[in-house]
This record gives structure tokens, sequence and C-alpha cells, in this order.
């Protein structure tokens, strides 16, 4: 497999992986696909990535998207360079579309962690090899992906049924927008009408026949739902003051016992982490029986082996 490793498609653009709409249902069930395999130990080749480099940015701090990538990339026989914001030049005023021109020069693929969405539009632009979207403040694709593995593994096929997101309408739950539409699943979104996603995606879902539907009430939303899911009420960037606001809207959304036994006998709970306990999500649903969150932490080290095989042109 490693001899046919390319960073790019047949018309010679790279294969950026930035946004789950941005690529049809079929190649992402590929990159699945070949996960589970690697996940299995069912590879034929168990280093399809020797003698590639890919460049690491993270201008947030990150545990999970750091380690797992990290270690897939090694585990896969690749190299791998990791910055800080701090490291780079981009901190210092350079622009994402000359770090793009040298770090193509340099390495076969790059992944960004970053605040802004244009950031990282400017860097794939511009770049010659494939960037990968390791979060922006508008959507968290490898995190999706995960998911979607991880639901598959413990409730089969994803398609038809109904996931249940209670919460801010974050970048996560952008992503399970565009996951509806890709994997043909209905998702019921429970926010604060303040912090409901963003309408020109909802749009686009519903025009790609996705079911998607906005609660108020987030035992409305649960009900029936054989996957229950939130996130952290506070992003990295919220101050003080947008914090106490965002937790005095999102109390009534809370991931706890009342809440899960409105939802299908056998659902699960994902949460992306880190978890703030005791404030979206409770102890005894995140450490209780019907939560899969560590095996969902685990599958980004898996999933993210399929976007990497893809972005270089093996899959």
């Amino acid at each position: 497999m490693s001899a046919a490793l390319k960073s790019a498609n047949g018309n010679g653009a790279p294969r950026h992986f930035l946004e789950l709409m941005d690529i049809d249902s079929l190649t992402l069930r590929r990159m699945l696909d070949f996960s589970g395999r690697a996940k299995r130990g069912e590879l034929t080749d168990s280093k399809p990535l020797a003698g590639k480099h890919i460049a690491m940015i993270f201008e947030k701090p990150s545990t999970r998207t750091r380690v797992s990538f990290e270690v897939g990339i090694k585990q896969l026989g690749g190299d791998v360079v990791t910055l800080a914001g701090k490291d780079t030049q981009l901190g210092r005023g350079e622009s994402p579309a000359d770090t793009a021109r040298v770090l193509s020069r340099y390495v076969d693929a790059i992944i960004l962690r970053t605040d802004r969405v244009e950031k990282m539009r400017e860097l794939a632009e511009h770049a010659t090899v494939p960037v990968i979207n390791g979060l922006t403040d508008v959507s968290h694709p490898c995190q999706l992906m995960a998911d979607v593995m991880t639901f598959e593994e413990h409730r089969g096929p994803i398609a038809g049924q109904v996931v249940a997101w209670t919460g801010d309408g974050n970048n996560v739950a952008q992503s399970f927008i565009q996951a509806a539409a890709r994997f043909n699943f209905t998702l019921h979104v429970a926010t604060p009408p303040q912090l409901a996603p963003n309408p020109e995606l909802l749009a686009w879902a519903r025009g790609q026949g996705a079911q998607v539907k906005l609660f108020s009430d987030p035992f409305e939303a649960v009900a029936g739902a054989r996957c229950v899911v939130t996130d952290t009420w506070v992003s990295m960037s919220d101050d003080k003051s947008s914090a106490r606001q965002r937790h005095n809207l999102l109390a009534p959304f809370q991931v706890n016992n009342s809440l899960l036994k409105a939802a299908a006998p056998d659902a699960i709970v994902m949460h992306c982490l880190p978890a703030h306990r005791g404030e979206e999500i409770t102890d005894e649903v995140i450490d209780g029986p019907q939560s899969v969150v560590f095996d969902e932490a685990e599958n980004r080290l898996h999933a993210q082996k399929g976007v990497l095989l893809w972005a270089l042109g093996a899959l």
C-alpha cells in the first residue's frame, strides 16, 4: 500500500479533510471501514505511512487530538512534527498562506487545530499537501468520525437511528448536523434559542435530505433516542462573563439520570471530552453503564487513521 500513497486526487488537488459536508458518504464510509480494520489488527500493510512526514500545529490546547494523531501516525509508520501556536510564525503574524506554502515543501500533510475557521481555509487554499481539520470554532469532523465508529460498535448501523444532542449548539454540534446528512441518521438538537446551531448549516443539511429537528426542551429531544450527546458549555475562548451567562442558559440541558430515563432504554451516552463533571454531565452518567465516553475517546486513534490514509491517497 505504501508505494501507492499520493497526496492528491486525480485532478492534482490535495485531499483536504476540512468538513464532513465536503466529502461524500461512500468516501467517509471507506475511511471508517479502514479504521475498523486497523483497530482489529487486520491490515495487510502495517506501516502504510512509512516515509511520510506530517506536521501538526496546535494553536489551542489539546489532549486527545494531539496524542491520538501522534500515536496513530507512528503506528502507521509515519513521522510527525508537532508545533504549538507559539512555536510557529503563525503566532507572530505570518499569514496562513505563507505557512502553507513553506510547510508543503517539507511535509506530506498538515493537521491544524485553531480558533478561526478562516485560518484553516486559507491554509488549505494555499497548501499543495492535504490539510486536516483538528478542530476549529465551527466544526470538529475528526471527532464525528470517532463518534459514528463508536455508535456502530455498540449499537450497529447508525443509519435510521435517532441521536439527540443537548446543550450548546457549538462546533461539535455543527459537525453532528453534517454527519446526520452524510450517515443518514435523525438528529434531535436541544439548545437554548440563543445558542442554536447556524441556520445556514441547518438549511444545507435539510437540503441534503437530513432529518434534523430543533427542540427547546431536552426531554422532548431525547425521547426515543438511542444516543444522547453533550459537550462542555464553555469554550476555551469564552470570558468569565460569557461563561456565567452560558451556565444560566444551559443548566436545564444537563445530561443526568433524569434526562437519560427519557431516552430509549438502551441509549448510550457520548461526550467528546474534556468533561466538566457536574455541569453539562453528571458523574453518575459519565461513569455509568450507558456511557461509552472512553470508548469514544479511544476511537479517535483509530478513526483518524482512516482519515490520514484517505488524505494521503491510499483509500
